[in-house]
């Protein structure tokens, strides 16, 4: 029989809902798929729960970060945190259920905790019968994930599982797929033809500068440093939606020109980053997993604490990126890439090695190919042993 597949999203950052689209893109492409819907959850509940998920998230990481990896690493409390959660999301949620209840999916998968936390309970309850995948964009499982009632748990990478087995979670229904990318990144790219139409020199190595779809990176910083460097690199600066990032940055490339290429909001990463020798950029999930997926070697700018701390630690201890602390120190670690081949093939390896260019395809066909098997429901009384053990063995 074919399968109604339903993909939730959150627009909290753009890394949800690109992981959500490229499970669209290859679950359309399947002959055992009837229909395949993908929403954005916050579209479905009121402003102020929106606004609350994604405009203070952006607020806090522009102007706040400390704060906001203060709170990431307060609140990653196991069977702790799913409880108050729900008392915010659930009442807010009725469109959003509504939602479901129409479109009837015989799979959810949720590539946010909050659409996952409400499916999880509408299951739980019994007033729901569909299967759900939980898809976890980051190379760190936060307690914010965790649900009680759930088919697959789809995580960036082993220690993930380690992890999520530790706290309780059983490790048959934990699958170490990668984070869903759009399935471009799979493809091989010709870089020359890249350089060629963008007008760049094929000769030359090209430096990607990241400054990720909401536009929040020190990229005006990062290009003064470029600038006092030797020209004997070009550089692709992506300033994302931060349309003043842009102004600023075509404004001080004035007389190089021809080694700096400027763009705003882009869909050409996939042949960028296929193109590039070096990615500069902050560490999100989505970006660190696309790099992977090409072997692109990263200097990591800036990392908001919290989730792009931990995945700066993922690329720095398998050696697929150099971290700059200070923008000062920018020149001089992209002058060690740039002037050392080995090392950039060293780590371009490295990451290679991690990505998985191809775990959307893979999350599809594991929640439509897989057997039928009873649901992970995790009653009240299992969740009280869990806490307790939460309690006498410390937070992990």
């Amino acid at each position: 029989m074919r399968k109604r597949v339903l993909i939730l999203s959150a627009s909290v950052g753009s890394g949800h809902v690109k992981a959500a689209e490229a499970l669209a893109q290859v679950m359309r492409c399947r002959p055992d798929v009837e229909e395949v819907l993908s929403d954005d959850s916050l579209d479905h509940t009121n402003v102020l729960h929106r606004q609350f998920y994604s405009t203070l998230y952006k607020k806090l990481s522009a102007m706040m970060p400390e704060f906001l990896g203060w709170w990431y690493e307060k609140s990653d409390d196991p069977w702790f945190a799913d409880k108050g959660r729900l008392v915010i999301d659930l009442p807010q949620a009725v469109p959003l259920m509504n939602l479901v209840k129409q479109f009837r999916p015989d799979v959810i998968l949720c590539t946010h905790f909050m659409p996952a936390g409400v499916i999880s309970w509408l299951i739980a309850k019994g007033k729901l019968d569909a299967r759900l995948g939980v898809v976890v964009t980051d190379f760190h499982f936060h307690a914010f994930w965790i649900t009680r009632a759930f088919d697959w748990y789809f995580v960036a990478q082993e220690e993930d599982k380690i992890h999520m087995e530790a706290l309780g979670l059983p490790g048959d229904r934990i699958v170490v797929s990668g984070i869903p990318i759009d399935p471009a990144f799979a493809e091989t790219v010709d870089r020359e033809a890249v350089l060629i139409r963008h007008g760049l020199d094929p000769a030359k190595p090209m430096v990607l500068l990241a400054g990720g779809s909401l536009g929040l990176s020190p990229a005006t910083a990062a290009v003064r440093q470029l600038l006092q460097l030797k020209p004997d690199f070009q550089t692709v600066v992506v300033c994302g939606k931060n349309e003043e990032m842009q102004s600023q940055v075509s404004a001080i490339i004035v007389g190089r020109e021809t080694d700096f290429r400027v763009f705003g909001y882009t869909h050409e990463m996939a042949d960028f980053m296929g193109a590039a020798s070096v990615l500069m950029s902050k560490p999100g999930g989505m970006t660190t997993a696309e790099a992977l997926a090409r072997g692109l070697p990263m200097l990591i700018l800036d990392p908001i604490g919290g989730q792009e701390e931990r995945n700066a630690d993922v690329l720095l201890e398998a050696g697929a990126a150099l971290k700059c602390s200070e923008v000062t120190l920018i020149g001089h670690k992209l002058r060690r890439l740039l002037d050392d081949p080995v090392l950039r093939g060293r780590m371009s390896a490295n990451a290679r090695s991690l990505g998985r260019p191809n775990a959307a395809a893979e999350i599809a066909r594991i929640v439509i190919e897989a057997p039928e098997r009873n649901q992970v429901l995790i009653s009240k009384l299992r969740v009280k042993v869990l806490r307790k053990r939460v309690v006498e063995g410390g937070n992990i």
